[in-house]
């Protein structure tokens, strides 16, 4: 369990990682858009592969 939370990205982390503001993170969420992510409590995660997989979707447009 413990590889699992550890593989879990904050919206700061995706932001970093795609290199886009926070703000752009927080406004594709607002509008269901972006890669599919998890609420635990009130913070937000996303998964690796929820990520790939939107990234691959991106690209196939």
């Amino acid at each position: 369990m413990t590889e699992t939370l550890n593989t879990l990205l904050t919206q700061e982390q995706l932001a970093e990682f795609l290199q886009v503001p926070v703000r752009t993170v927080e406004g594709w969420r607002s509008r269901a858009y972006g890669p599919r992510f998890l609420r635990i409590g009130k913070h937000v995660r996303y998964r690796p592969g929820s990520i790939a997989a939107w990234l691959d979707e991106m690209g196939a447009r």
